[in-house]
């Protein structure tokens, strides 16, 4: 059972109930990455800094505390273990877990004192401070220094830029592991210093067996419901947590009967969609509606593949618009109602012209 945590500790990323990537001592999945990692360690030319890219949710973060605990359990090691496991009991593991181990630093979004929210981005003063870590002398004799950077995506411009000095002129013995979920945006001058490691979505039952391995106080789920949300999640165990709740769950449902009924559209139940998604209160349910829309959309193409381009254009083009109106919605505060209204009325007419 993971340490109560107190109302004020907050992180990005952060589910309820579940333990936080740096006190999973477990990994589903991503055994070539791993592989990757224990083949670069045994050779002794461990790169400095590594771009762990993949969709949200998928493990990103775990693998790298992973790696960072067992080097810092392992500082003397020359050969290339055969995992990268450690017991949860080791003292560096206890370590990691609550991010004391003087050659460990987290770079991520933190709550200032007195602030309610968490902040938007890294800012230049947490990267320099983070960064001091191998700038100084401190820390344990020998082994690695570490920086984990959860998530790249989080830094500003100026964050990013102490990033990129660090990364260019890298002290001795010293590691990056960046994690990222769109590696594309970042500077060109990081990706390019950095060696790439690709994640892929874990399969199904890999979702499946992350959640069934969580421990109290989370609620385990049914297997029926703990089934359909691997299936609806696209390898993300984020996402399959966040169709757990029965609201999202529920929303989802009410979302793909309206689909599957678009020959004969239900304006009353669209309509009372729409009143439910306006709210500012909504924006994750309304995240969720546009995701079942996109899925949906996706499951028509693949199944109409073998047709004509020119017969599913229309489908293609509704889905640009909507994911349009719906940045802009964001962006500008916009009433959300007529975005859904209009989503059906093109989803429907857009499947007629398929027809």
């Amino acid at each position: 059972m993971r340490p109560e945590r107190a109302p004020e500790d907050v992180e990005p990323g952060d589910l309820t109930e579940v333990p936080r990537p740096r006190e999973q001592a477990g990994l589903v999945g991503h055994a070539e990455a791993e592989a990757a990692f224990a083949e670069s360690i045994g050779s002794g030319r461990l790169h400095h800094a590594w771009l762990i890219g993949g969709p949200r949710g998928i493990g990103k973060a775990t693998l790298a505390y992973r790696v960072a605990r067992w080097l810092l359990a392992n500082p003397a090691a020359r050969d290339a273990p055969a995992h990268l496991a450690v017991d949860p009991g080791h003292p560096a593991a206890r370590q990691v877990a609550a991010l004391s181990h003087p050659n460990l630093v987290a770079l991520r979004r933190t709550r200032a004192p007195n602030a309610k929210t968490l902040a938007t981005r890294i800012s230049v003063d947490a990267a320099r401070g983070a960064l001091a870590l191998f700038g100084s002398t401190a820390g344990s004799a020998g082994g690695y220094r570490i920086c984990i950077v959860d998530s790249a995506e989080d830094l500003n411009a100026n964050s990013a830029n102490a990033l990129l000095k660090m990364v260019e002129e890298p002290p001795p013995r010293c590691l990056f592991l960046i994690v990222s979920h769109a590696p594309g945006r970042l500077l060109p001058t990081i990706r390019s210093r950095c060696r790439a490691l690709t994640l892929r979505p874990l399969a199904q039952a890999e979702v499946a067996r992350v959640i069934g391995g969580f421990p109290p106080p989370f609620v385990q789920p049914s297997s029926e419901a703990l089934a359909r949300a691997a299936q609806l999640s696209e390898g993300s165990v984020a996402d399959a947590v966040a169709l757990l709740d029965p609201a999202r769950a529920g929303l989802v449902s009410e979302v793909e009967t309206l689909l599957a009924r678009l020959d004969h559209p239900d304006w009353r139940r669209i309509l009372a969609l729409a009143e439910k998604l306006s709210g500012r209160e909504s924006d994750e349910l309304f995240a969720a509606s546009l995701d079942t829309v996109f899925r949906f959309v996706s499951a028509e193409l693949d199944r109409r593949q073998h047709e004509p381009p020119a017969r599913l254009a229309a489908l293609v083009e509704v889905c640009d618009k909507i994911a349009r109106a719906a940045r802009e919605a964001t962006t500008y505060n916009l009433d959300r109602r007529p975005l859904v209204l209009s989503l059906f009325g093109d989803l429907a007419g857009a499947l007629r012209d398929a027809a």
